[in-house]
């Protein structure tokens, strides 16, 4: 049995048919920037959160994927409070 595979976009929310891909892909570059500051800095969520001003529960959900209701324009700024 052989198996079927198609190369997919550089865009896996418009691959998987998501409405807004764009948006979701730019969050989630965000996301990951944030989270690459965050490493690099070598800071707790505790840490970060106090920068980003947020709670450190804020930090996790986010880090965690769950950030589709912030918006662009703040996952900016605090991509930018953190340095």
């Amino acid at each position: 049995m052989r198996t079927r595979i198609t190369r997919g976009t550089k865009n896996v929310f418009a691959d998987l048919g998501f409405p807004d891909a764009e948006t979701h892909l730019l969050k989630a570059e965000l996301v990951t920037r944030i989270q690459g500051v965050i490493t690099a800095q070598e800071l707790t969520q505790v840490a970060a959160a106090k920068l980003m001003g947020l709670g450190q529960p804020d930090v996790s959900r986010l880090l965690n994927g769950q950030f589709r209701e912030m918006s662009v324009e703040r996952l900016m700024r605090l991509l930018t409070r953190l340095g």
